[in-house]
């Protein structure tokens, strides 16, 4: 019999890279402390984290031949390569959880759903309500777009009427036209959308590789040997997109600003120079309160930090909600 990958169990779950950390037995979560704790931050929203929807609306229009990457909340961008245009982990329900339970957004997406662009490859990372939403795929207006997802994830798809949905495990590679290719690759993370199925289905980075530019969007990620292994095989990396925000579950975890399965923004540093990446766009931040860090914190820890991780300030990228810039002027 052929021998199966590390990372497929026998059981039919997945787990993570070698060398990747282990959750902290000592990690109790409570609700109630969750609840509690969350109650003492401050919400306030500064003015210059959201562009107006109405110079969001005039910058899509502006950059309409552009290639471009645009940021609408969390772990959601639309980035266009030029004719292609790729959307990541589309949320655009007002919380993040079934129905109407689970985290409720603070910030709103920079666009509706009826107003995006045209969207020719959807990209979906894993399957956490934040990142996987049924809402935004039951009502996603472009369904002729290719779906390109983690294995046992299709069928939330052609259940709702995509017809071009590709189901890839750690390293398969679909190629999108002469200049356009996607590479699936391991992350540090985990799976579950319900009591029953923890690990059932698989999570991942997407390399994107465009007429010579790469760009890696990370799955919700912590940090692991698995990113020097990647840096070295398919680096040097030209932007990375890695999450920076729900990394503090103290008093619950024993230490604060600590998680296996989501980087602080020091550790997004860490990574992104493990993968030998010139830039890094921190995401994952600025929209829900996934845990328990004030809400602006990320982006500062990771402007301030950039140097310290060999990066000049200027290339630990931070986007406001609704920012358009050009690939030409971020990867430049």
């Amino acid at each position: 019999m052929e021998k199966k990958p590390y990372h497929h169990l026998s059981n039919g779950t997945f787990r993570n890279p070698e060398g990747s950390p282990k959750r902290d037995t000592k990690f109790k979560w409570s609700f109630k402390t969750f609840k509690k704790e969350k109650k003492k931050l401050d919400m306030t929203v500064p003015s210059e984290h959201i562009v107006g929807k109405e110079k969001v609306l005039s910058d899509f229009e502006k950059f309409k031949n552009d290639s471009y990457i645009a940021w609408i909340g969390h772990a959601t961008f639309i980035i266009k390569l030029g004719e292609t245009t790729i959307i990541t982990d589309p949320v655009f329900s007002n919380n993040a959880g079934p129905l109407i339970f689970g985290p409720k957004r603070f910030t709103k997406p920079a666009l509706n759903l009826k107003e995006i662009p045209k969207i020719d490859l959807f990209l979906l990372t894993h399957n956490h309500y934040d990142h996987q939403d049924m809402m935004t795929i039951r009502r996603f207006p472009y369904k002729n777009a290719k779906v390109i997802l983690p294995l046992k994830l299709g069928k939330y798809f052609t259940r709702n009427g995509y017809k071009d949905v590709n189901e890839m495990d750690w390293y398969d590679e679909i190629k999108i036209n002469k200049k356009l290719k996607i590479t699936f690759l391991p992350a540090v993370h985990w799976s579950k959308r319900s009591l029953t199925d923890t690990n059932k289905t698989l999570w991942g980075n997407f390399l994107i590789e465009y007429d010579g530019k790469k760009i890696l969007f990370a799955c919700d990620t912590g940090v692991g040997d698995i990113y020097k292994d990647l840096g070295n095989k398919y680096g040097p990396v030209d932007l990375s997109f890695i999450n920076i925000g729900a990394y503090n579950f103290y008093p619950m975890m024993p230490i604060k600003d600590k998680s296996a399965f989501h980087t602080n923004p020091e550790e997004a540093l860490s990574i992104g120079r493990d993968l030998k990446s010139k830039k890094v766009i921190g995401m994952h931040w600025g929209t829900f309160v996934l845990s328990l860090e004030p809400i602006m914190e990320p982006m500062k820890r990771f402007k301030d930090s950039a140097e310290k991780y060999g990066y000049n300030k200027n290339d630990a990228i931070l986007f406001k909600i609704g920012q358009i810039d050009t690939i030409d002027d971020i990867i430049d």
